[in-house]
């Protein structure tokens, strides 16, 4: 398929917080033959951003440099034995149609990360996660392209993607050199629905289906709360939780959570606590707060919002402000989730 180079393309519509940047040099990868087209490129620029579904992207300012489009699509079983599956899918299909289509097929596994906005080629990067489950759990391998070595295609393990909470060597020592092309998930076709976290239950019993929920009952309720509690993109710009719950050490923990009761918390490892950054954010009193156009949604204050015409500065100023007011008053350093360009 032919590859073709534009300039000065805007990527209001390329990207969840809807920021009007714009991208010197533009192109959308579509087939794998279009690669060394692409590095060569490349080379010319120095600058390169491999954009996926700009769902985990805070842009402050145009982007001097090449942007290309990662739309790799295809879905494919590998393998099948007893009640495992694996599944293979490129890096540019949209995530929550996967998780959906993998529940078409009688593939379970990923249902609690129904409606996380942007791709597949994002989840290993991000290791995303929601209501208890981490897509690491489900990851098999990840096929990449080495850019340092004129896109040479090499296929990591598991334990070579060196996950952590919202981390991974993507993020790391690979960070600019492993482009992700495609993500094998090792699934089962037996059914075993996580509903203990979080508002689960609730909804399933709402729903009339607690007793024995199917795993597309649970993704349904999934949907139905993120829904309920997190503003569509589509129709107010954002990137979904700004901040990453913190993890302490169990006895600052502990501290912490004797002074204010109420805190959630949850185990996060051997000695570990993960601590809700959104109740931090809204009891420093940031709930719903709009300074101009930028501004933290009134239904969930670990989400930052553009109402139309903020600039990333904007957002990226009360983001600072948000960490410094969290650090005053419980002494907890907040880290943005999304990267911040």
């Amino acid at each position: 398929m032919s590859l073709e180079f534009l300039d000065d393309v805007s990527l209001r519509e390329r990207h969840t917080f809807g920021m009007d940047v714009r991208a010197r040099r533009f192109a959308v990868f579509t087939d794998l033959k279009q690669l060394p087209a692409l590095l060569q490129e490349a080379r010319g620029h120095g600058r390169v951003l491999w954009l996926g579904g700009g769902s985990n992207l805070l842009f402050t300012r145009d982007f001097d440099g090449l942007v290309v489009q990662v739309a790799l699509t295809g879905v494919r079983t590998l393998a099948a034995a007893g009640d495992d599956i694996l599944v293979e899918a490129a890096a540019g299909e949209n995530w929550h149609g996967f998780v959906r289509r993998t529940l078409e097929m009688g593939a379970f596994g990923l249902e609690n990360l129904s409606l996380i906005p942007g791709t597949v080629g994002a989840s290993p990067v991000q290791n995303i996660g929601a209501y208890g489950v981490e897509v690491k759990d489900r990851i098999s391998e990840v096929v990449c392209a080495d850019l340092d070595a004129n896109g040479r295609l090499i296929t990591l393990g598991n334990a070579d993607c060196r996950f952590g909470y919202r981390d991974s060597v993507f993020k790391r020592q690979a960070a600019g050199r492993l482009l992700v092309l495609a993500v094998r998930f090792r699934l089962s076709r037996r059914p075993t629905p996580q509903t203990g976290y979080g508002d689960i239950g609730a909804e399933l019993a709402r729903m009339g289906c607690a007793d024995a929920p199917t795993p597309l009952d649970v993704s349904d309720a999934v949907m139905h709360i993120r829904a309920a509690r997190l503003p569509d993109p589509a129709r107010l710009g954002n990137a979904g939780s700004f901040f990453k719950n913190p993890v302490l050490d169990r006895r600052a923990a502990a501290a912490l959570t004797e002074r204010y009761p109420s805190l959630p918390h949850y185990p996060a490892g051997p000695d570990r606590v993960k601590l809700a950054a959104g109740w931090l954010i809204e009891q420093a009193g940031f709930k719903g707060l709009r300074e101009g156009d930028a501004g933290v949604h009134d239904r969930q204050a670990l989400v930052l919002v553009n109402h139309g015409q903020a600039s990333g500065k904007e957002m990226q100023a009360l983001a600072h402000r948000i960490q410094d007011a969290v650090l005053a008053r419980y002494g907890v350093a907040l880290e943005a989730e999304p990267v911040i360009l």
